[in-house]
């Protein structure tokens, strides 16, 4: 597959996706729970446990729906101290998605 096609970009707050990566990009949005929890993180961290809260499912499959976002660009997720351990904290800075076809 050629550059053009797999193209994403992050322009700040803007993500451009275009040619295969739309599909996926779209893919991911598809859910209400996944747009549920972009709303949530937007200009914020949020760990897994607050995510779970919010869509009443275990810890689990709020890991599962975030790694779906992460895999596609919309958010990111990193680890930081906790009480016990680590906690897995997610945040995204886009605002906006653009898709060119």
């Amino acid at each position: 597959m050629s550059e053009v096609i797999e193209k994403t970009e992050n322009e700040g707050n803007i993500l451009t996706v275009e040619g295969e990566k739309v599909a996926k990009v779209a893919m991911a949005l598809s859910s209400p729970t996944r747009i549920q929890i972009l709303n949530f993180i937007k200009s914020r961290e949020v760990d897994m446990q607050e995510i779970a809260e919010l869509i009443k499912q275990s810890k689990a499959n709020a890991s599962a729906q975030m790694r779906i976002l992460e895999e596609v660009g919309l958010v990111k997720t990193s680890y930081k101290p906790g009480i016990r351990g680590v906690k897995k904290v997610c945040s995204t800075d886009i605002k906006e998605i653009r898709f060119k076809f």
